[in-house]
Order: C-alpha cells, then sequence, then structure tokens
C-alpha cells in the first residue's frame, strides 16, 4: 500500500501518451476538484529526447565533473571509459529540470522515481546500479529554449569581496575622497537627554497629524482622526523628524521651526500612503503571480514605479492588517488541500 501513496514532493511517471515514455515529474500540489477527481501540479522534468540536438550537444560539453567527465562527447571515469552499454544507459538517465508546471489528473501515475542533482563526490556507476534513479545538471529554459547550470557558485574575489587594506599608521592617510563616502545622518554625542528625544518626536507625530487634516488628498485617502493618528505615527515620519533634527545641528528649536514652515506643517508621506487603491491591488494580483520578483512586477504591473518604491511598499505592506489576512487565507486554504493519495495499480 505504501508504494501505491503518493505524497507532495514525490517524483512520480505519468503517463500521458500511451505510445511515449512515461514523464517524469515532481508532485508540488494535491487538490480534490468539486466533481471528485483528484489533480495534481507537477514540476517538468524534460528528457534528452524532448530538447533539441544542439542543447544536447551543449549538455555534453558541460558534464565536465568530479570523477567523470566527457571527451570528445563520450563519456569516460577516472581509472578508464564506460562501456558502449553505460554510456547509453547513462544517456537515459539524464534529466533536465524546468520551472513548467502543469496540471495532471492523478489517476495517469504510474509510479516513483527518484531524481537528484548530479552528485560529483558518487561513483558514476551508483546512478545505473538503482532502479529508477534519474540525475540532471542543468535546468532548461522551455521559452528561451536554452540550458542553464542549476548550481550555486561561490564568489570569492575582489568582484564580491572587500580588499583588507594595511594598518595606517599615526598621522598616516588612507587617501580616500571623504566626499564620496557614506553621509552621516546622526551622532550619539549630540548632547539631548532621551526625555527631550520623545518629546521632539511626540511634537513631530503631532505636526504630522495636523498635516494630514489640512490637506484635502490625505483627509479623502484617510477620513478620521484615528486613520491621520495612525499614518503619522509610522517610522517614515520619524525617520523625517531625526533627519531635521540632525541637519538642525541638534537646535531643538531649529528643528521644530523645520518642521512646521511658513506654508504650514510638513506632510511626508510614505509609500504606504502614496500608492493608490487600484495599484496596491495591481502589486497583490503580482505578489500572487511572481511572489518576492520585484523585476518581474515591475515589468509587468507597475512600470512607472522605481524599484525603490516597490521593494519599500512591499515591506510596508507585510504590516498591514490586509495581508496578516491574506497569509491566514492562504493557510487556510493549505490545510484543506491533499497531503498525499492512493492510486491502486
Amino acid at each position: 500500500m505504501a508504494a501505491n501513496m503518493y505524497r507532495v514532493g514525490d517524483y512520480v511517471y505519468f503517463e500521458t501518451s500511451a505510445s511515449g515514455p512515461y514523464q517524469i515529474r515532481r508532485i508540488e500540489e494535491l487538490t480534490k476538484t468539486p466533481t471528485g477527481n483528484v489533480e495534481a501540479k507537477v514540476m517538468c522534468f524534460f528528457r534528452r529526447r524532448d530538447i533539441s540536438n544542439n542543447l544536447i550537444s551543449q549538455a555534453d560539453k558541460h558534464l565536465t565533473i568530479g570523477s567523470w567527465r566527457s571527451r570528445g562527447g563520450q563519456l569516460r571515469a577516472q581509472g578508464g571509459s564506460l562501456t558502449e552499454v553505460q554510456r547509453h544507459q547513462l544517456r537515459h538517465r539524464e534529466l533536465f529540470l524546468s520551472r513548467q508546471v502543469e496540471t495532471l489528473p492523478a489517476t495517469t501515475i504510474r509510479g516513483k522515481c527518484a531524481v537528484t542533482l548530479l552528485n560529483e563526490t558518487e561513483a558514476l556507476t551508483s546512478y545505473l546500479a538503482r532502479d529508477d534513479a534519474f540525475y540532471y545538471t542543468l535546468t532548461y529554459d522551455t521559452a528561451q529554449k536554452s540550458l542553464l547550470a542549476d548550481r550555486g557558485e561561490i564568489r570569492v574575489g575582489g568582484r564580491y569581496q572587500a580588499e583588507v587594506q594595511p594598518l595606517l599608521g599615526d598621522g598616516e592617510s588612507d587617501g580616500r575622497d571623504l566626499a564620496q563616502l557614506e553621509e552621516l545622518v546622526w551622532r550619539p554625542d549630540h548632547g539631548l537627554s532621551d526625555a527631550d528625544i520623545d518629546k521632539y518626536l511626540l511634537v513631530a507625530r503631532s505636526v504630522g497629524c495636523l498635516a494630514r487634516a489640512v490637506d484635502a488628498c490625505s483627509s479623502v485617502r484617510q477620513p478620521g482622526l484615528a486613520a491621520a493618528a495612525a499614518a503619522a505615527s509610522r517610522d517614515y515620519t520619524q525617520a523625517h523628524a531625526y533627519r531635521m533634527l540632525h541637519s538642525s545641528k541638534y537646535d531643538l528649536g531649529r528643528a521644530f521651526c523645520r518642521l512646521v514652515t511658513d506654508s504650514g506643517p510638513v506632510l511626508c508621506r510614505d509609500q504606504l500612503e502614496d500608492w493608490s487603491a487600484s495599484e496596491c491591488n495591481l502589486f497583490e494580483e503580482a505578489m500572487n503571480k511572481f511572489g518576492k520578483d520585484f523585476n518581474e512586477i515591475r515589468r509587468d504591473y507597475l512600470s512607472w514605479k522605481s524599484m525603490r518604491s516597490i521593494v519599500e511598499y512591499f515591506y510596508m505592506w507585510k504590516t498591514t492588517d490586509r495581508y496578516v489576512q491574506q497569509k491566514r487565507l492562504k493557510a487556510s486554504e493549505a490545510e484543506k488541500k491533499l497531503k498525499q493519495v492512493y492510486i491502486p495499480n
């Protein structure tokens, strides 16, 4: 019975054609349809027969790993060549991972298999000694019709890591241009007490609340004193207050004057206030489709927004009740999904 029980994460055979070989897939999700049938959302793996000859040649050249390698298209192992039969079998064990996802009836599952990323420390013959065992090293992009290495890269060197300079002696200059370094935005030795700063921030929040009350646009977006006070209490208002205090050289009188100018109280909006309701809905739709791929979100949904604006909004959006409700809803839906399914022979 255990052999016929299939769970999320299993690698399985699917029969999609009576005349072709079984397709190899990884189960990502199991769902029950209103009619009572079970469907499997699966990630696709491709065989060598499914890709072009040019890509097969590229895959053979890439296979230069650990204890075995490809020379002139012939797989070899350290200590000697493989037999023709072994080379043929190994090519039939090679798969290509893809990001393509499809939905198939669970009744077309025909058994389990094992798929692993090629392990260069294992003996080559170990892949042949196990039944239904496959390996992959490359990812197949079905849209671009190209192969990419599915391996992490150890980024070592001057391009990725800072070079430690020699220790400077007393009075010795390192020759750096200080104008090109980071800008100091706060000094801990400002001479103000914590109580003075707390009072200053309280006034800054009050000014922010007043600014929203007299601003026509803000009063429409966030009607009510509670909403205005909540918006004025967020980090953006306090960060602006800290900047004004620092630029005023920690003179509270000058900082207060910069919070309220001749034209009225200064209004500071963060991304949560700047975005319209339709933009927020677009962002949530994009998050459901692309996840945290901000490049895709900006390209397909919010091209008029800067990347900084999108990332900043994302982290603010995660603090909202709307995000918490969506997270609870997704968790509830996940609990309803099937964890396993039994497919009889």
